[in-house]
């Protein structure tokens, strides 16, 4: 476990569809109430000893759902982005967007850039946000975040979708059934405590402490 340098979690947020569904409202409200959930693991984060947090927010794939439904998630993230990048500065939160931005909007890579920029100084949480991201694609650019030390994945679903293929070569998995919408402050605690307890070999062996 890297504790001097911090922790570097990546979160897969799945399950907003299926949360709203279950509740006979529009996919969309499982988006928005998703939004709340990053919220609360972005402010809990750091004291849980995670320097840098990437969270897979639209994939390549993702294009392939309904129109509406993008063109609403974009609308509400760069709804997000106008309400919450002041925030994140006050509180030390470093905001940068990884994957391709040549399919977005103007106005919404406008909205991205400024976020960034308005955010660069801070130190205390390194938050990585995915979007239009693909793992394979972003190989062949070589276009790469420091490794991956915990991978999670909400709602049950258990494989990477082309998420960090090439950074989580040797991170901790750990998949959970509840959907994002739900998803808090004390199960990201929980997932860590896991990990915290897992022995990492990297291939090796562990190695007996003296005397």
């Amino acid at each position: 476990m890297k504790s001097a340098q911090g922790l570097h979690v990546a979160i897969i947020m799945d399950g907003n569809g299926r949360w709203a569904t279950r509740r006979g409202w529009p996919r969309l409200a499982g988006h928005r109430a998703g939004a709340d959930s990053v919220r609360r693991v972005i402010e809990a984060a750091p004291s849980l000893g995670v320097t840098q947090l990437t969270l897979y927010a639209f994939s390549s794939d993702n294009w392939k759902r309904p129109t509406g439904e993008v063109s609403g998630l974009f609308r509400l993230l760069k709804k997000y982005l106008a309400e919450e990048t002041a925030r994140c500065a006050g509180k030390g939160v470093r905001i940068e967007f990884i994957g391709r931005r040549d399919r977005l909007s103007p106005a919404l890579v406008e909205a991205m850039e400024e976020s960034e920029q308005t955010t660069r100084k801070c130190r205390r949480l390194h938050l990585r946000i995915a979007l239009d991201y693909s793992s394979r694609e972003a190989i062949e650019r070589r276009e790469f975040t420091p490794d991956v030390d915990l991978l999670i994945r909400t709602s049950g679903e258990q494989r990477l979708s082309d998420f960090l293929l090439w950074e989580c070569a040797y991170a901790e998995l750990w998949f959970t059934p509840v959907l994002w919408p739900d998803f808090g402050a004390s199960d990201l605690e929980q997932a860590l405590h896991n990990f915290r307890g897992r022995q990492r070999r990297y291939g090796g062996l562990i190695q007996l402490q003296a005397g």
